[in-house]
């Protein structure tokens, strides 16, 4: 099975892009709040989905998508949750049929988030999206088999949240990131670790992917590790020089240059992502809970309002 230079330059382009023999991307534009990626791995008998998406017309979508090269009726079908953020988990429900996994945490995080999502962006028109959870978590690693696809499932949270998985083709060299990385789109650790997230994509370095298919935004390749990493380092430099001067994350924020980072989607993430900063160097454990409310509000703030999703 391999991967084409025609494929890859698909890449470039949004819905469902086969990346490789019997594996696509479905990219939803603009990449930004609320609008992910998800992943179709299509093998004789059974088709492995990885990720669902934000309201009910979106996963509609996704779910005809999927049927132009899985007809739902002709295998059977595994969803894969990437992490319990809503985004990714509320179009569950379009796939009645299909037995849902995810990581041991994202089962019991996702009945504490039910649907708080909705109430941060009330305008988004979110139709029916009752909470499906998953039939199967893991703790480590398990792999699937859609048909002769392997796909290997390993956790390697906390980074974006505490119960992130990816999912990995070594065949194929194919790597579905879930919100780890995020591709054009500021990368976000809120609810997982900064530390962490440098940690995790050391292991997935190690992998050695060709094509990455990220939480959000376009197809990439490996340069999208070090777009993550180095803003991540920034964020830990800007989180030591402000509570070495005595300042908030906010007002660090207010100050900060963009430098290269300028150009990616939704930049107020910074303010929730310097939070997690400061709460790890000042001795928080990876992932440990922190005042989520104070964060947004203060990203609230510093972004003159709420943030827009086009959900």
């Amino acid at each position: 099975m391999t991967i084409t230079l025609e494929r890859l330059e698909a890449t470039r382009r949004t819905g469902l892009v086969e990346v490789a023999d019997g594996v696509y991307a479905y990219v939803q534009p603009d990449g930004g709040w609320c609008v992910n990626n998800s992943g179709v791995i299509v093998g004789d008998g059974t088709t492995v989905l990885f990720d669902s998406v934000a309201t009910q017309s979106r996963a509609e979508k996704l779910r005809l998508a999927v049927d132009t090269v899985a007809p739902l009726g002709q295998s059977q079908t595994i969803l894969v949750n990437s992490h319990h953020h809503s985004d990714h988990t509320f179009g569950n429900s379009q796939f009645p049929a299909a037995v849902t996994v995810a990581h041991d945490l994202a089962r019991q995080e996702m009945i504490e988030a039910g649907q708080g999502l909705r109430n941060l962006w009330p305008d988004v028109v979110w139709g029916e999206t009752p909470i499906v959870l998953p039939s199967i978590t893991f703790h480590d690693q398990v792999t699937l088999h859609a048909g002769q696809i392997q796909v290997e499932l390993i956790h390697v949270g906390p980074a974006h949240t505490t119960n992130d998985v990816v999912a990995w083709l070594p065949e194929q060299r194919v790597l579905f990131t879930g919100d780890v990385i995020m591709s054009g789109v500021t990368p976000f650790c809120l609810m997982g670790s900064v530390a962490g997230t440098l940690f995790a994509l050391e292991r997935l370095r190690e992998l050695d992917p060709r094509v990455i298919v990220s939480g959000h935004g376009p197809v990439g390749g490996p340069e999208l590790f070090e777009t993550t990493e180095d803003y991540f380092r920034w964020i830990n430099k800007l989180a030591l020089d402000g509570l070495s001067t005595g300042r908030t994350p906010l007002e660090v924020a207010a100050t900060a240059d963009l430098g290269p980072f300028a150009t990616l989607l939704d930049p107020e993430r910074l303010v929730p992502n310097l939070h997690r900063a400061y709460a790890e160097l000042n001795g928080t454990p990876l992932g440990a809970p922190i005042d989520l409310m104070a964060a947004m509000q203060d990203m609230v703030t510093h972004n003159g309002g709420r943030p827009v999703s086009h959900a």
